[in-house]
């Protein structure tokens, strides 16, 4: 199995097509990261949410991830509400985790009644097994439906969650890692959702910016706002005194 460093055409297509006007914007968070910690905390994970966050795409991942039980935070489960795009890194012992699979059921529910954008990155493991709930993933589940015997209809949300999430990309392909590149795919995967969500204005600003006010009336100044022109401003300065967080609140 080799890397694939290219995401399927449509999944494009999808972001530009479902991204919200900013007049009707209400995500808080770009980007919402369901994982396995034991997986990928420490190394891809960690890694993909620090490049990210360095573009300025606002991506939530859970700092306290802790293996004690199925139930989700408040905190995860409004993140997952409030996100618009959800990225599952479907890993070796995700589907494992009860934790996870309530993640993904969730990520499911919102998805279906937020038109969320729900996008697979496949690590380290064959995107068929995970599709098909075979290899570690058909194992996982059979230790949950003893584990749960009593309580088989949530085994049951589990296994549709999952169908749901690889049927709905199913014409998407997503992500694959097996054994090329961590950091060249990370790199693909932080270029293709920033072209997409940089560039529909969908950027993350401070709640409560200081001194930003008379910075945006200066700018609406410059760039002529009202006015049937085209105009370019280029914003100069040393590191720190807040360029990135002015272009962003203008845009």
């Amino acid at each position: 199995m080799q890397l694939s460093n290219k995401m399927d055409s449509n999944i494009t297509t999808e972001l530009v097509a479902s991204s919200p006007s900013p007049s009707t914007n209400s995500w808080k968070y770009d980007v919402f990261l369901s994982f396995r910690g034991g997986d990928t905390r420490h190394g891809f994970t960690g890694h993909l949410h620090s490049s990210l966050l360095h573009r300025g795409i606002n991506t939530f991942m859970d700092a306290d991830q802790l293996e004690r039980g199925q139930d989700i935070s408040r905190e995860v489960y409004q993140a997952i509400k409030e996100s618009r795009i959800s990225i599952i890194l479907f890993s070796e012992n995700y589907a494992s985790s009860t934790r996870c699979l309530e993640e993904l059921a969730k990520i499911i529910e919102f998805k279906n009644s937020q038109d969320q954008i729900v996008i697979p990155v496949y690590y380290q493991v064959d995107p068929a097994d995970v599709k098909k709930q075979m290899g570690t993933v058909g194992k996982a589940f059979a230790h949950h439906e003893i584990r749960f015997k009593e309580n088989l209809e949530m085994v049951e949300r589990w296994r549709a969650a999952l169908t749901e999430a690889l049927t709905e990309a199913a014409n998407l392909n997503g992500w694959l890692l097996n054994d090329g590149s961590e950091s060249k795919l990370i790199n693909d995967i932080v270029e293709e959702i920033s072209l997409q969500v940089l560039n529909r204005t969908y950027l993350h600003v401070a709640k409560y910016p200081v001194g930003i006010e008379s910075r945006l009336q200066d700018m609406g100044e410059l760039l002529g706002v009202g006015v049937n022109d085209c105009r370019v401003v280029g914003i100069l300065g040393i590191r720190g005194i807040g360029k990135t967080t002015i272009a962003k609140a203008v845009l």
